[in-house]
């Protein structure tokens, strides 16, 4: 089972249409990435691709 991480201010914001987008800052203190695509992932995964950015 995966640890809940607490919500806090900055970890997301609301897009126009109303969804849930966490920032680089809440993924940092998840700690992994969860290869979903994420727009502000800062581990470099591109969903694309299914690969990071630094395994070249």
């Amino acid at each position: 089972m995966k640890k809940r991480i607490p919500i806090e201010e900055g970890d997301y914001y609301l897009t126009p249409e109303g969804y849930r987008c966490f920032t680089e800052q809440y993924h940092l203190k998840r700690g992994y990435c969860c290869k979903s695509g994420c727009r502000h992932c800062p581990y470099g995964y591109d969903k694309k691709t299914d690969s990071f950015k630094n395994d070249q």
